[in-house]
């Protein structure tokens, strides 16, 4: 009684995941079989017919049975090559060699409490089973193979453990069978789900797939599978838009719901988690919503198998990926599926429904009239003629598989007591000793499949990754691309092994891997700016800013190159920095240098004009000592400028703004000297007067000496302080290191150019007062504009020489330079050359004397 208690709590306590479908709890009665005679026997429960639905009973009247409502093609084939292998094995001489094995299917109907009542009638023996009670008499029962689902095999394997009976699943992958202590005689001949699941997503990183959606059924395989996938593909970087719950429960608003939500979404790659027929109804609702261009990746290859048989699909599945787990290949066994026909195997229950619904046709049976325009069976149909679609799932046998365990293990029970001297009838054994043999089994199938099982009871197998894709003719084909080897892993990441040649015409078909990503991948020279509020794959590309780079793609961010590098133009690497500084060799440079040297010339031969008529009125009446210290000033001011050009050096940066500072100081000062006796001479109205001291010589000088004595003080100051030294400029130019002159002290320096600046704006100003004095030889009107071209040259200088980066400084600080030498040397004594040597009849004492004269009777007639 104590089974039969724990029958009816199993039953009550199946999770909701298991029952896929609302199905009454009635049985069938006289449920199909196909039952073969043998020494030992072993059991197989398929999904070959699948029950209706039945109503709930009212208990007024006895159930009256479930119905089959259609048949399974592929059950069907798996209950067939269950008995290719037993009929294989059976007539080898090397594997059990002296006990033949017969065997009994059974149909679940797709349903768990059909498997369950196969499952106890196959444990009793009866036809209508009863818990707990055995009428077996005849052959011993090895093992039972099946079922599809999980959902099937799970409560069968909770029974079957209470005998510690073996079963072996061929299809059921859910993770939780791998528990040992709660189904400790359940094998399966394929990987669980975590395995798979854990495969698949290494396929999605390796593929480099990093936006998608994942579909799940909120049932236990669901559920696991797809928070596995999630933990994994989040610790990869991958970002998943939606994830989508789908309920086992048919639920057709929730299935619209979720085609709409797929509608939206504009990740490529959809990773699915489902059962066949939730997959199925998903893809329908999709095919009539026109919705196409996802890459569907799912870990059980079958299950796109299936879906593709359905009309129209294919639009739908443009772009699969799948796996499919390495298994044996029954040699023999698509001409042993040919050559069947109900005529050679009548005890085979099963088969004339098969022959209808392959056929299309009806069986004429016995006290019944045939409906006009129904096709009758003949019996003449062959199934040579009809192809198995998609061959390529086609070749897994998995039933195959665990037949050629369960022999095995009998031969090695069978060995193992004979080695040890015991001699046992192999008729006559514990389902426990199989068991204990079955997980040790190790060896290879008729093709050189390697079978073994883990811990766990799982197959230690590989998978095949398929893809499937459109041939120009139009035919789906699921193409082989790579193999993925959980067993040589590194870690936690598995190998996988693609081909080569992806982009290459295979079948006519053109095999690519297709692209799922939120955002473009950003180029070489750009990196990665998250998005605000989205997830880390959803990001802009921004250029690197200058003096960084990106050399690779989707860089979070841009490096910076060495201070002794630049940015590429594409700031996808960085290039050495050349050092400049405005050279003699360059053409600014060199222009630069040559008027230099011919202002200096200029000046020079000026002096020497000068010098030659140094006893003229022109001459002597403008001080002609101060004329000569002006010139020779501003032959140096010109030749200074050549301090700036070339590489800088320790003793050329404490030189260039030291000279330039003197040089300038003497000749601003010599000209306000010149302007200073300029005034003086036309107030003095009084001989012995004072201010006449101030018009001797040597006064004159001495304001020269004071002022370039004050400029000297100061420099050595700065010199003393903070001098100039050489520097590399990293800043100015990216592309350049600019050798410079570092000014040192800064308010030193601004010292000097501000006394110079004094001297600078008082002059002018001395100049400009005295501007309408008698022009007679007198230069205070050429004084004024030569000072007025050196103020302005200045003044414009300041704002160019802080705005120009690198080389330019220089250029501009030498043109600056030049260009006040120029106006002073121009505005002063060039009317003056042009009196002396092309005026020469206005260069005597007459003419002077004529101009004074003229000056006083204009002066006479302004007072009457």
């Amino acid at each position: 009684m104590w089974l039969c208690t724990f029958l009816f709590v199993l039953l009550g306590c199946l999770p909701g995941s298991a029952l896929s479908e609302p199905r009454s709890w009635i049985l069938p009665r006289q449920s199909p079989h196909f039952d073969r005679p043998g020494d030992v026997m072993v059991g197989g429960s398929f999904s070959i017919f699948c029950f209706s639905d039945g109503t709930l009973s009212n208990f007024t009247a006895p159930p009256t049975g479930l119905q089959a409502s259609r048949v399974s093609m592929w059950g069907y084939r798996v209950a067939q090559s269950f008995v290719f292998a037993i009929e294989e094995i059976n007539k080898s001489t090397q594997l059990l060699p002296n006990l033949t094995l017969g065997f009994s299917i059974q149909n679940s109907g797709d349903s768990v409490h059909g498997a369950l009542y196969e499952t106890m009638g196959f444990l009793t023996g009866q036809e209508e089973p009863i818990p707990n009670y055995t009428c077996c008499h005849g052959s011993p029962q090895a093992a039972l193979v099946g079922d599809t689902r999980s959902s099937l095999s799970l409560p069968m394997a909770r029974l079957l453990g209470l005998y510690k009976f073996s079963q072996i699943s061929y299809s059921s992958s859910l993770p939780s069978l791998s528990d040992k202590i709660q189904f400790p005689s359940f094998l399966r001949t394929l990987p669980s789900d975590l395995t798979s699941c854990h495969a698949v997503t290494q396929l999605i990183i390796r593929f480099q797939w990093s936006w998608l959606i994942i579909l799940s059924q909120d049932d236990d395989f669901g559920e696991q599978a797809s928070s596995l996938a999630t933990q994994q593909l989040s610790a990869a970087g991958v970002c998943i838009e939606f994830h989508l719950d789908v309920p086992s429960q048919h639920s057709l608003g929730k299935i619209e719901e979720t085609v709409q939500k797929m509608q939206k979404c504009t990740a490529r790659v959809v990773l699915v988690f489902l059962s066949n027929s939730n997959f199925q109804l998903i893809l329908s609702g999709l095919l009539a919503a026109s919705v196409s261009g996802q890459v569907w990746v799912s870990n059980d290859t079958l299950h796109i198998a299936m879906a593709l048989s359905i009309p129209g699909i294919s639009q739908v599945l443009q772009g699969t990926f799948g796996l499919l787990y390495h298994s044996s290949r029954a040699i023999g066994f698509p001409e042993f599926l040919a050559h069947l026909h109900p005529s050679q195997i009548p005890e085979d229950m099963f088969i004339k429904k098969f022959w209808e619904f392959t056929f299309d046709c009806t069986w004429p049976y016995q006290n019944s009239t045939v409906t006009e325009g129904v096709q009758v069976c003949s019996g003449n149909e062959s199934l040579k003629n009809k192809p198995y679609p998609f061959p390529e799932v086609s070749k897994i046998d998995a039933a195959y598989t665990a037949v050629y365990s369960i022999a095995h293990a009998l031969h090695d029970m069978v060995a193992c007591e004979h080695q040890d001297g015991i001699d046992t009838n192999p008729q006559d054994f514990h389902p426990w000793q199989l068991l204990h043999v079955l997980k040790k089994v190790h060896f290879r199938t008729p093709d050189g499949s390697e079978i073994m099982f883990d811990a766990n009871g799982d197959l230690v197998t590989k998978f095949d990754i398929l893809q499937g894709q459109k041939t120009l003719n139009g035919v789906f084909h699921l193409v082989h691309v790579g193999m993925i080897d959980p067993q040589a892993s590194s870690g936690n990441i598995m190998m996988i092994q693609l081909k080569e040649d992806l982009q290459v015409s295979s079948m006519n078909a053109e095999i690519t891997v297709p692209t799922s990503i939120c955002s473009e991948r950003c180029l070489p020279g750009f990196s990665q700016v998250p998005r605000l509020g989205a997830p880390h794959c959803c990001f802009d590309c921004s250029p690197c800013p200058e003096g960084q780079f990106a050399d690779q793609r989707d860089m979070k961010r841009c490096l910076l190159c060495p201070k002794e590098q630049y940015s590429s133009h594409t700031r996808d690497h960085c290039l050495p920095r050349t050092e400049i500084f405005l050279a003699f060799e360059e053409p600014l440079g060199f222009i630069l240098a040559l008027m230099a040297i011919l202002l200096a010339g200029l000046a020079l031969l000026v002096l020497g004009v000068f010098l030659k008529h140094r006893d003229t009125p022109v001459v002597r009446v403008n001080n002609r000592t101060l004329s000569y210290f002006l010139l020779i000033s501003l032959s140096l001011c010109s030749l200074c400028s050549l301090l700036f050009l070339g590489r800088p050096t320790v003793t050329t940066c404490l030189l260039r703004q030291t000279t330039f500072a003197v040089v300038f100081t003497v000749a601003v000062s010599s000209v306000l000297a010149k302007t200073v006796t300029v005034v003086l001479a036309f107030r003095v109205t009084k001989s012995g007067s004072r201010i006449q001291v101030c018009l001797s010589p040597g006064a004159s000088t001495s304001v020269v000496l004071i002022a370039s004595l004050i400029q000297v003080v100061l420099c050595g100051v700065w010199l003393a302080t903070s001098p100039p030294f050489p520097e590399r400029d990293m800043i100015s130019e990216p592309q350049h290191i600019v050798i410079q002159c570092q000014e040192g002290s800064g308010a030193t320096f601004f010292c000097v150019l501000g006394f110079l600046g004094f001297l600078a704006g008082g002059t002018f100003s001395v100049a400009f007062l005295a501007r309408d004095l008698p022009d007679v030889f007198n230069e205070t009107k050429f004084l004024t504009f030569s000072m007025l071209l050196f103020c302005s040259v200045w003044t414009a200088f300041l704002p160019l020489y802080h705005s120009a980066r690198g080389k330019s400084t220089v250029a501009v600080e030498i043109f600056s330079i030049l260009a006040s030498t120029a106006g002073l040397l121009g505005g002063i004594f060039i009317p003056k050359c042009y009196i002396i040597l092309l005026k020469p009849e206005k260069n005597t004492p007459a003419w002077l004397r004529q101009g004074h004269c003229a000056h006083q009777d204009r002066q006479c007639s302004l007072f009457h």
